[in-house]
């Protein structure tokens, strides 16, 4: 069984300009995907997709491969991960490597683990599942979420759960932006179940504003000390 580990950074970011080479305590953020990857033990190949040049160097140097760069149809705003996902399989296939199972890691997701991608890997073969991505509870339950329109007035979404206490209310979940592992077969023929496996909140910070940096450098000094 053949595994790779894609890592989607392209050097277009808007938000945050340079986001994915940007340091992150002491490194390029990109490094610490890669160090995940590389721990799991995983992985017949650790490969990094951009149409960058100084992304690509800075994958080179942490241990990714950058065996080709990505074309400019998977590198514009428009593109979906989807797409550069086949775009990466399509390009080893030509090279005559085909893969069973591939794990599509952020760049952008300094506080995952080699053991976070090694427990949704062990899930993955012990299931019946196409897909597993890591989720997180949301913090405050949704049903009592509230609408606010352009006069400013509230009203509850679901006024039925007004005096509904927590711990009785379902807990939701959201994807955590992080890692996705596929089957790759049943993924291309757009079949299959998807599961999940529950990551903590300290492991995860989703990374769009100079605030959900600095939080995410705070979370991993926590928990890495």
């Amino acid at each position: 069984m053949k595994n790779i580990a894609i890592i989607p950074a392209r050097g277009g970011s808007k938000r945050i300009p340079r986001k994915n080479v940007r340091e992150f305590l002491g490194k390029p953020i990109m490094a610490y995907s890669i160090e995940a990857a590389l721990e799991s033990g995983l992985f017949e190949e650790v490969m990094v997709s951009t149409d960058d040049a100084e992304i690509a160097e800075v994958a080179r140097r942490y241990g990714a491969q950058v065996p080709f760069m990505r074309s400019p149809a998977t590198a514009d705003d428009f593109a979906t991960t989807a797409d550069v996902l086949r775009e990466v399989l399509s390009c080893y296939e030509e090279q005559g490597r085909r893969f069973t199972n591939m794990c599509c890691i952020y760049a952008t997701a300094p506080l995952v683990t080699g053991r976070h991608i090694t427990e949704a890997y062990e899930r993955l073969l012990s299931s019946d599942f196409s897909m597993i991505y890591p989720v997180v509870a949301f913090s405050y339950p949704i049903w009592r979420c509230l609408d606010l329109n352009e006069k400013g007035e509230l009203h509850r979404h679901w006024p039925e759960y007004e005096n509904a206490r927590s711990q009785d209310l379902p807990k939701e979940y959201h994807d955590t932006g992080t890692f996705y592992w596929y089957r790759i077969d049943p993924w291309r023929a757009g079949a299959g179940k998807t599961g999940g496996i529950v990551m903590d909140e300290s492991c995860v910070q989703d990374i769009d504003t100079e605030t959900d940096w600095k939080l995410a450098e705070m979370k991993y000094t926590l928990l890495h000390g």
